[in-house]
């Protein structure tokens, strides 16, 4: 495995997305240029580990999506693999603002919710924190 040249967002029926894997949520400015691409929502994979899962999973995505006023969708991997990891779960959709909107913690399913892109933009146009940032 290699890391990424460049960030990638495309657009899709459900609004512009930034890609993503787990591993990049240690990285904020990654999120931060992915929002400045456009990006309206992050596709967040994962196998992150059971002690790192719980330490650290949500936390980590749903600083994302307030930093960036943007959704996180983050589907990731559960239980015991046949090479003895275990991996954390919690597949998750956080909201723009921060909110769970839906998960499943362990064990194989969807989780699904709506993405409501004009709330999100009238937000960023009433919380202008985006043009605010300082470099």
């Amino acid at each position: 495995m290699r890391p990424g040249a460049s960030s990638i967002v495309l657009d899709t029926p459900a609004g512009r997305l930034g890609l993503s894997v787990c591993y990049d949520m240690r990285f904020p400015e990654l999120y931060r240029a992915l929002q400045a691409q456009g990006a309206q929502w992050f596709s967040i994979p994962s196998a992150f580990t059971v002690p790192t899962g719980r330490a650290h999973w949500e936390t980590l995505l749903r600083a994302r999506a307030i930093e960036n006023l943007c959704y996180v969708v983050a589907s990731a991997q559960w239980g015991t693999h046949p090479n003895g990891r275990a991996t954390w779960g919690h597949s998750l959709i956080a909201d723009y603002w921060g909110a769970v909107s839906a998960e499943i913690a362990e064990g194989e399913g969807v989780v699904c919710a709506q993405f409501d892109l004009a709330a999100q933009a009238e937000t960023r146009r009433k919380f202008p924190a985006l043009q605010h940032r300082v470099l």
